[in-house]
């Protein structure tokens, strides 16, 4: 079975140097796991109490995962990332501490999922900011506000935006100083302290080292720098952060010598992706070798062969081809065989997948 190396130590120490760097700057911030779905096994060897310690909240998408969040630490302080669907009121308010939020409705319903068990809700408002996803429009914030404001078992903590997930708008000084200017509207208007200006995230982390966030940006949403060490800003390594948190191995179940170009009528009717060929290597052969992994449990996109001399033949269901060209070393030894791994460096995306696949191993290091 194909395995996913998660390096624990690596993320742990992610995680910590992240507190210590955020709490140098004054800005509070919310781990999100959503990479992992809730997978116990990861929360019970990552999330440990030295670990959380000094993290505002954990955060995720999904609310199996913060109920699995919940059950590895009753006491972790969650919270729910996107908007809440309308109907699930109730499981928010038992799994989440606090919820972000764009819908008035549904903010209704969670006032009286919250006051039906004796609990106060605490919110963050979203922004609409250009980025086209969740977010009240602009001009209607002022109304927005004094509408929560009136609900009993409600909290506003703070106003909030997202930016760079859908469209990849990028959070810069202009558009994070309007969500100041609305917090400070807000706060004149109906004498009302919001704790948080939640607008940062993995893509706005270079932005602190440019001095280029403003100053009542205090709340951060961190995953992708946590977990693989870069801002998707540049996809760059961030800090001292470890970048080789994760690795994918597969392992070579056939390898043998056959034709570049394949025989007979090709049709529409393959269930995978292949490269491309060149008819003139139609006489031509190289060393293939078939690994254990297929398109149910990742896209080839998302991984990178550790081996640069590998490339990609095709992918079906549960089965990848690379090829190995003569298979050979520079001394003319033999460079793989039957029973040998292909290391690959998986992405955001990757980790995702396979780690939601029941078909590939995860092996905590």
């Amino acid at each position: 079975m194909a395995e996913l190396i998660i390096q624990t130590e690596k993320i742990k120490n992610n995680i910590k140097y992240l507190s210590d760097y955020f709490d140098e700057h004054d800005i509070h911030w919310s781990l999100i796991t959503k990479v992992f779905s809730g997978d116990k096994d990861f929360l019970k060897n990552i999330l440990t109490e030295d670990v959380i310690d000094k993290i505002n909240s954990v955060g995720d998408s999904r609310l199996t995962s913060l109920k699995n969040l919940k059950a590895v630490n009753p006491n972790m302080r969650t919270i729910y990332i996107k908007p809440p669907a309308k109907v699930y009121a109730d499981e928010v308010v038992q799994y989440a501490n606090i919820s972000l939020n764009s819908s008035y409705s549904t903010i209704q319903a969670l006032n009286q999922a919250a006051k039906k068990v004796g609990k106060t809700h605490q919110i963050i408002i979203m922004i609409e900011l250009g980025e086209l996803r969740e977010g009240v429009n602009k001009e209607d914030i002022l109304v927005f506000y004094k509408k929560v404001f009136d609900l009993s078992n409600i909290e506003v903590i703070g106003i909030g935006s997202n930016l760079g997930c859908m469209y990849g708008v990028e959070p810069t000084y202009d558009k994070l100083l309007q969500l100041t200017k609305f917090k400070n509207l807000i706060s004149a208007k109906f004498n009302k302290d919001l704790k948080f200006i939640s607008g940062g995230s993995s893509i706005t982390l270079p932005l602190i080292e440019n001095n280029i966030v403003p100053k009542d940006v205090n709340h951060f949403r961190i995953g992708e720098a946590a977990f693989f060490g870069i801002s998707p800003l540049n996809n760059k390594r961030f800090k001292e952060l470890s970048t080789d948190t994760f690795e994918f191995h597969a392992n070579i179940i056939e390898l043998e010598e056959k034709k570049i170009v394949p025989e007979g009528i090709i049709s529409e009717a393959n269930v995978g992706h292949a490269a491309e060929y060149n008819e003139q290597d139609v006489s031509e052969t190289s060393v293939k070798a078939i690994l254990d992994f297929g398109l149910l449990d990742v896209d080839k996109a998302d991984i990178e062969p550790v081996d640069e001399e590998l490339s990609f033949v095709g992918i079906t269901s549960d089965m990848m081809v690379v090829d190995l060209d003569n298979n050979k070393k520079k001394d003319g030894t033999e460079k793989y065989k039957i029973g040998d791994k292909i290391k690959f460096n998986p992405n955001y995306m990757a980790v995702a997948r396979l780690l939601n696949s029941k078909f590939i191993d995860k092996k905590f290091r």
